[in-house]
C-alpha cells in the first residue's frame, strides 16, 4: 500500500500493518483513499479533521446549489378584473425572479361538478395568461384537477 502523511508527502510503499503501526506511533488514523489502485493508496491523518473537512465541503456545496422553488397564485371563480391584474403583477414578479409560477383556480361546492363552472374557471385562467405583460413558456397544459384547473408557466 502507498502511503502518505498528513501534509501529502509520500512516506512511501509498504504493507498495511507496518502503516497501522506508523499512524499509531504518531496518534493519528490511517484511511484508505483509493482502494482499487495498484498498490492502494492511503494516508496518515486525524480522522476527526479529516471528517470536519469534509463536512464543511459538503454544506459549501449545498449552499451553491440554486434551489428551484415553486410559487403558486391562487384565482377564485368570482374574481374581478382588477383582482387579476393584481395577482398577474404578482405572478410576474415571480416570474422576474426565474422562479416557476403554477396558476392555480379553485372550485368550491357544486361548482367542481358542474361543465358550466369547469369551463367558466378554465376561461379564467386563460384569461389570466393574457394579463400577463412578459412571453411565458407553459410548462405543463393547462389541466383538471379535482379541485380546479392548474397551469405551471416560466419566464421565456
Amino acid at each position: 500500500m502507498r502511503v502518505a502523511d498528513a501534509d501529502g508527502q509520500q512516506i512511501g510503499i509498504m504493507s498495511r500493518d507496518e502503516a497501522l503501526k506508523l499512524a499509531k506511533e504518531k496518534g493519528l488514523d490511517l484511511i484508505e483513499f483509493a482502494p482499487m489502485a495498484k498498490p492502494p493508496v492511503a494516508r496518515i491523518i486525524d480522522y476527526g479533521k479529516f471528517a470536519y473537512r469534509e463536512e464543511k465541503e459538503d454544506r459549501k456545496q449545498k449552499a451553491k446549489q440554486k434551489k428551484e422553488t415553486l410559487k403558486i397564485v391562487r384565482l377564485g371563480l368570482n374574481a374581478g378584473s382588477n383582482d387579476l391584474k393584481t395577482k398577474a403583477k404578482k405572478a410576474e414578479g415571480f416570474l422576474d425572479e426565474g422562479l416557476k409560477v403554477q396558476v392555480e383556480l379553485m372550485l368550491k361546492g357544486r361548482a367542481k361538478y358542474q361543465k358550466t363552472f369547469s369551463d367558466l374557471g378554465k376561461q379564467k385562467v386563460e384569461d389570466f395568461l393574457k394579463l400577463l405583460s412578459m412571453p411565458v413558456k407553459i410548462i405543463s397544459e393547462l389541466k383538471k384537477q379535482p379541485r380546479g384547473w392548474n397551469v405551471t408557466i416560466v419566464k421565456q
